[in-house]
């Protein structure tokens, strides 16, 4: 994922709402949302390169969601980022086991924003800050950095979340994923990949012939442990290539 805004209100009948971007080269194989025959209770992406996932859902209500941290000099890691999701949807750990066990082991991977959530709790864990963090009810946005890092797409995409609350639609909130608005070069960040990469990445939804937004994923989630899931995919250019909806 290169974008995830997200509001968690406990307590609320849909304490937990996404809208999350998955930007990715077109030519690095996937499979879009769906059941795991290996997980029955796990719905998620599959990335077909390394095994993992971007983000998904689990048994218990569990939800888990990354980010990569945007940093040209970081050594070539040991372990794909994507295992750190699918670890956490398969396997039984509380939050904070499976914390201890990621700490421990974030070194070997580049790096990452991890989001893990049960059904009343929600946690971010940043890689270079180190330390686990429990989520108070708020409204968040995570791009390649820091949890609200202010870069102009994650300000506007959290705007435009907070906006939607009173009534989230599976259709409002891919319509803010959608958004192709280039930033204005003065409010560029400065990551260290050159002007028109920080350009071409500044927009919401990404398009090119090469690297661009793979997949839009919404989740409502439901105080009785129901949750919505609507995902489109998207090839070259940003060429629609179908959607998934599962109510699960």
């Amino acid at each position: 994922m290169c974008l995830i805004v997200f509001a968690w209100r406990p307590g609320h009948a849909q304490p937990l709402i996404v809208a999350a971007n998955r930007d990715e080269f077109y030519a690095r194989p996937s499979l879009p949302l769906a059941q795991w025959p290996q997980a029955p209770q796990v719905y998620a992406g599959r990335d077909l390169e390394a095994g993992g996932t971007w983000l998904g859902i689990g048994p218990q209500g569990r939800f888990a969601a990354l980010t990569n941290i945007r940093d040209p000099h970081q050594p070539v890691a040991r372990r794909s980022r994507g295992e750190l999701v699918a670890r956490f949807l398969t396997e039984d750990l509380s939050i904070d086991q499976y914390l201890a066990e990621v700490r421990g082991k974030s070194l070997e991977y580049a790096g990452f924003n991890l989001l893990l959530g049960t059904a009343d709790a929600l946690w971010h864990f940043n890689s270079h800050e180190g330390e686990p963090r429990e989520l108070a009810e708020g409204v968040y946005g995570l791009s390649n950095a820091g949890l609200d890092t202010p870069w102009p797409k994650l300000l506007k995409a959290r705007a435009a979340l907070s906006w939607t609350l009173a009534d989230p639609q599976p259709g409002a909130l891919l319509a803010i994923l959608g958004d192709p608005t280039i930033a204005p070069f003065a409010e560029l960040p400065d990551t260290g990949v050159g002007l028109a990469t920080e350009s071409l990445l500044s927009s919401v939804f990404i398009a090119s012939p090469s690297y661009g937004t793979r997949a839009s994923t919404v989740l409502i989630s439901h105080a009785d442990g129901t949750r919505h899931l609507v995902e489109r995919s998207f090839g070259p250019y940003g060429g629609h290539l179908g959607e998934v909806e599962l109510k699960v």
